[in-house]
């Protein structure tokens, strides 16, 4: 999949409600998004074409593959937030803005940053 902001947001909010909850429904979704049920649907049958999520109807499940993606975009997330915050910016800004960078960072720079906050464990 190539790097789509609104695809990695709602693959990254089921991983952290799969965390959270036994059964993951829509609704949750949408909450957790602040989004529409309309859209929180209109995004899972993307993602279900596209092999990343699976329902039964009522239900919503990581594909393995989807697991792996999901899992990739909060990676990132997670060290794009540690280095900000390395830098001094404060957690609420650090996240929010990791939130916008996870999509968009290159390789090359990720690779960088993963460096520095790996160094500072």
């Amino acid at each position: 999949m190539k790097h789509n902001q609104s695809g990695e947001d709602y693959l990254e909010t089921i991983l952290l409600l799969s965390g959270e909850l036994e059964d993951i429904h829509q609704i949750e979704v949408a909450r957790r998004m602040g989004v529409s049920q309309p859209a929180v649907l209109k995004a899972l049958k993307i993602l279900k074409t596209n092999g990343y999520i699976d329902t039964d109807g009522l239900h919503i499940f990581l594909t393995a593959e989807g697991k792996r993606y999901a899992e990739e975009v909060y990676h990132r997330h997670c060290v794009i937030r540690e280095f900000l915050i390395g830098l001094g910016v404060n957690e609420e800004d650090a996240d929010a803005d990791a939130c916008e960078m996870e999509h968009c960072v290159s390789a090359a720079t990720f690779s960088a940053m993963e460096k520095v906050v790996n160094k500072s464990k």
